[in-house]
Order: C-alpha cells, then structure tokens, then sequence
C-alpha cells in the first residue's frame, strides 16, 4: 500500500510528433546509403495509404477537437442505446435460406437453442419456398425469437407467408422485419422498382403489428456488386428518403415512418472502416430525421450488419473463418443492434450443420466470452476512428446530395448511376487486386497447394437476372487455379536458382508462391553452370523459366545462363527481380521479362499460361 497514486509510464517523459518521426525515419532510412535519405515528407507519403473512395489513411493521428457526444442520443454516432446491463449485446441472427424443408426447420430450432436470437428466412425459388415458411417456423416461439425475411423475387408474397405464420401463432408477440424493399429488388433483378404496396403494408404494421418493421433499406446488393463504402452510405440514406416521401405521400408521417425502417448493411474484413462506416450512417440518418421534424429520440438508425458475402473466397476458405470473426467484431464495435455471420463454406454451396454452428459461436464467443456486446461503442473517442467517421459521413453526404439533385435513388438505379458509380470502383479495386495492393490470404498471398476441396451440397440454380451482378474479390484468382487445374499436365514454370541458397532463397520462395496463387507447379534446380541447368530444364520439359538470385549473381551469370536456355530452344526467360540486375547491354534480348513485388499478377499468370500453352 501506498499513499502515492500508480502513473502507468509515468517515470517516461511523454513523446512528441517529432520524437514519432525521428524514429519513422531511422526505420526507413536503415539501409538507404549516404546521401539518399528520405525525408520525412517522403517517408510520410510512403506511409499514407488511400481507399477506393480516394480517402487517405494517416499513419498517425493525434488529438483533434471532437466533440464525443454520448451513446443513445442525438446524432446516434456511439450507439443507439446504451449498455447498461451485462445480459445486453446485440441480436444474432442466423439465416436460412436451405430449400430443405425439414434440414432448415431443424437447423432453426438447434440455432435458436445454442445461442441465436433471431431467424432470418430468405424465400424464393433458389431458396425456402414461400409455402414453406410456416412449416419451417412450427418450432419457434414469437415472443421468445425475432423473425426477419427476405425474398428477390416476391416480396409481398414472403411478407404474406409471414405474417399468416404470426397469426396462426402469437401475432401479439410478433418481432421482426418483413423485409419490403423495392428498391433492392430493383438492383438485384434490374426491374423497374414498385413502391405501391409498401405504404399498404407500413400502415397495416402500424396499426396490428406495433414491434415489427415493414422495411427494410437493403445495402448488400451494392456491396455485393463492389460498390465502396462511400456509396453504400450514400445509396442507403437516398433509399431510405425515398421510401419516406413515398410513405409521406401516402398519409404516414416521418416520425412514425422512422420506425418502420431497418438497415442491412455490410461489415467486412477492414475493421476499422467498417466500424466508421455503421458510425457515420446512424449520424447520417439522424440528420435526416431531424430536418423530418422526427423527435429527437426516435432518430437513430436500427442496423442488422452481415458478413460481406464479396470477401468470402472459395481457396482455402477456412480463412474465412478469421475474416468472419473480424468482421463480426468490427460491427459489433460499430454498434450494430443485429449481427449475420456468414458460414465459411458459403462459396462451396449450402452450409451444413459444422458450419453453420461455426458462424453461430463466432458471435457468440465475441459477445459471451469476449464481452464486445456488453461495451457501448469501444472505438469512440479514437482520433483515427473519429475522423475516419467524420470524413466517410461528408464524402457520403455530398454523394447522398448529388443522387438527390439528380432526381433521387429511383432515377439513380433506373438510369444506370448507380451501375457506373460501382463498376468505377471495381475497376480501382481490380487493380489492386490484381497488384496484391489488397492482398487475400490464402488466394492472392500465401497459397496452399495441397488443399483439399470442401464439400457441400450444391445451390439451388439462381434464376437469370439483369441487376447489379455480384461478384466476389477472389475470383479472378479463383478462375486462375481452375484453368491449371483443368490442364494435363498441370503447368510449369522452372526456377533456375543460380548461386548458393543464400543468394537465391528470397527470391525463390516469392516466386514460388506467386506461382501458386495460379495453381502452376515450379520444378527448380539449385547452383550448377548453364549447361547443367540446361539439361535439368530440358528433362522437366520446361517451357517457361525464371531465374532466381542476387544482383551480384545476375550480374554473373543471368545472361549467360538465358542465352543458353534460348539457344536450347526454351520460347521464354523471366528473371526475378528486376532487368538491370544483369548489368548488361544484351539482357533485353534474352530476358522476356521480370517478377517483382506489386506487379500485376493477374496479368503475369495469365501471360504464362498463355505462353506455357495452357487452354482457356
């Protein structure tokens, strides 16, 4: 015991920007030579990092005037509640969408037992049948489960089937979501939307059904077609304020309209974004609601936050498993009230009963034993996630003026706005896709070869449709693998390693895997003069070579040696590293070309195989 207080690091003096800078720069400038340091300037923009949305990500922030403000009140940024009970975290929400009938009934009940709160049913005729859904619900009980459902195709008729369900069970206790949203109906199938019937439905919620909504504004066919988080924020508020003039129009009144509108958002792998996303949308939709005249307490946005299905990669999907968690994480700390985790094995086909109770413990584990759910918005007040928020919310609310002035989110879908918007951030994405700038474990970085396939059982056939198509990050690695996997033999690409294996090792295993990531097999040799390493890649049947070392070995052997495989008849010679490495006048004629780190891999196995000779 001691009467003087405990000062965590207080006998350290507190550092400065400049002491922050000093060390940025002996890290960068370690094996820079004499003379040709960077300043800090130069190293500042080295550290920068933009988003697709043109956003820059500093490497510091510090302290900035923000004003904090306090969960479950006016603009709703920290929450739209405030936690003050243990028991309180958020809503897990398993969806179901297997077409077998007594499989989903019973996956239901097993959710439902071991730690979902809610149902989440998507009926169509890829997924449960509209007739079905009361025979899948017959084990839950309304007033203990929340039920949501979704449909692409008839809407109505899933809110109908609903609806008739609660009825026939408890309507008195009904909660739920019945999930009309023409608009996203429109994006998905390219339809001209029709907001006739939701005005019907909204004043028939109102009247019989006070703990349900009838809407919702569904952002994930946007996410799904690749919009950026700019344009998801900015598609969402314009929908939901079209739905509001719709249902002004028809006699419903902001203020009780505001209650009937949920959103269903995106969450993904970049935590930070996301959770300055979910932020920046409730401060968002208060605005809106305030220049509606809404009371001030009746402001905030209900968000139900699913794992983005456009990250979800079928190679090595177990790492889906992490991507999940963090993006469960990421919207539980961006105070979503309704969280979907999707099973890792979504690309494959229909989750199976692992699966589905992996996805389920992920959020229960986060909310249970890691106790997110009981802590109201944990990133506030960090300057990074403050003006992360703040400036995804400005950009988002000029986007969200300029659908507005052009007429508003109908015009915007039907004249193709919102298409082009989306396919200009897919053509950034693309590219950094393919550069590995946003690299993907287990596809475009660190592939396993020895992978063995998941199994699941196929999808029901999704009906041809002319809406936004979606689209996953992974799968232009994915149709890679699949055309070597298709060819007999698998192709090759021979590493030619000159020198001893700390000359060569590095590049060796860059370009090994880089190779992998296309599914192409990489014989090698290691040390021995150009005519021995001719006769190994002679013997391989080699095609396609690319010698791996050092500068100082290139500048000894690399032209020799491609001279050599040309004159053996070899059609192409790449070099890790880059040309001039090889310090000669002729290397651009024996040398095709170069691997090196953020170029575009795409393009390169692409080039190979079509050198190799590998079919398309």
């Amino acid at each position: 015991m001691t009467d003087t207080p405990l000062l965590l690091a207080g006998d350290f003096a507190t550092p400065t920007r400049e002491d922050w800078e000093v060390e940025v720069l002996k890290v960068l400038n370690r094996r820079r030579p004499e003379g040709k340091e960077l300043t800090i300037d130069q190293a500042m923009k080295r550290l920068r990092t933009t988003t697709v949305d043109n956003l820059t990500i500093e490497p510091l922030y510090t302290e900035t005037d923000v004003t904090l403000g306090h969960p479950g009140v006016m603009p709703f940024t920290r929450g739209t509640m405030v936690k003050t009970s243990p028991l309180v975290g958020w809503d897990i929400r398993q969806l179901h969408e297997d077409p077998d009938v007594a499989f989903t009934a019973r996956e239901i009940v097993a959710d439902l037992e071991r730690g979902a709160s809610s149902v989440w049913l998507r009926t169509g005729s890829d997924a449960i049948g509209v007739d079905d859904v009361a025979t899948v619900l017959a084990d839950v009980q309304p007033d203990l489960a929340p039920v949501s459902i979704s449909s692409v195709e008839d809407q109505v008729a899933a809110a109908r089937a609903l609806v008739a369900w609660w009825k026939g069970a408890d309507a008195h206790h009904a909660r739920g979501n019945l999930g009309l949203d023409a608009l996203a109906k429109a994006a998905r199938t390219g339809e001209a939307p029709d907001l006739g019937a939701q005005a019907e439905w909204v004043a028939a919620t109102l009247a019989e059904l006070p703990m349900v909504r009838a809407l919702t504004v569904d952002v994930l066919p946007y996410d799904d077609a690749g919009a950026s988080d700019v344009d998801q924020l900015a598609f969402a508020l314009a929908t939901g304020v079209a739905y509001l003039r719709d249902l002004e129009a028809a006699g419903i009144a902001p203020s009780a309209a505001f209650g009937q509108i949920a959103f269903r958002v995106s969450a993904n792998a970049d935590q930070f974004t996301t959770i300055a996303r979910l932020r920046a949308l409730r401060r968002l939709w208060a605005r809106v609601g305030e220049v509606s005249n809404v009371p001030a307490g009746a402001r905030g946005a209900v968000q139900h936050a699913v794992t983005s299905h456009r990250m979800i990669t079928r190679d090595d999907p177990w790492v889906n498993l992490l991507r999940g968690t963090i993006a469960t994480f990421a919207a539980a700390a961006g105070g979503a009230e309704i969280i979907t985790c999707l099973p890792f094995d979504t690309a494959w086909g229909l989750p199976d009963e692992r699966s589905r109770r992996l996805s389920r413990n992920t959020q229960a584990l986060a909310s249970e034993e890691s106790n997110i759910g009981r802590v109201s918005d944990p990133a506030g007040g960090s300057w990074y996630v403050e003006e992360l928020t703040k400036a995804l919310a400005a950009r988002a609310w000029e986007s969200f003026q300029a659908i507005e002035a052009a007429g508003g989110m109908v015009t915007a879908l039907t004249s193709g706005q919102v298409a082009e918007r989306i396919a200009a951030t897919n053509a950034e994405r693309t590219g950094r896709l393919a550069t590995r700038k946003q690299p993907l474990t287990g596809v475009s970085m660190f592939p396993k070869p020895d992978e063995e396939p998941v199994q699941a059982r196929p999808r029901p056939a999704t009906p041809a449709r002319n809406g936004l198509a979606p689209r996953r990050d992974s799968e232009v690695f994915e149709a890679l693998r699949d055309r070597a996997a298709a060819a007999d033999p698998r192709p090759a690409v021979f590493l030619a390693c000159l020198g001893a294996r700390r000359d060569f090792g590095g590049r060796e295993t860059f370009t090994g895997a880089l190779l992998g990531v296309g599914g192409i097999e990489r014989p090698s040799s290691e040390g021995g003069t150009a005519e021995e390493i001719v006769a190994k890649v002679t013997e391989a049947g080699a095609k396609f070579v690319i010698l791996c070392s050092s500068a100082k070995v290139y500048a000894a052997q690399a032209v020799e040696v491609a001279k050599a495989l040309k004159a053996a008849g070899v059609p192409t010679v790449y070099i890790a590293g880059r040309k001039t490495e090889a310090a000669s006048e002729e290397v651009d004629s024996v040398i095709d070309g170069e691997v090196f780190d953020g170029m575009d891999v795409v393009a390169f196995l692409t080039e190979a195989m079509d050198r190799i000779g590998v079919a398309k």
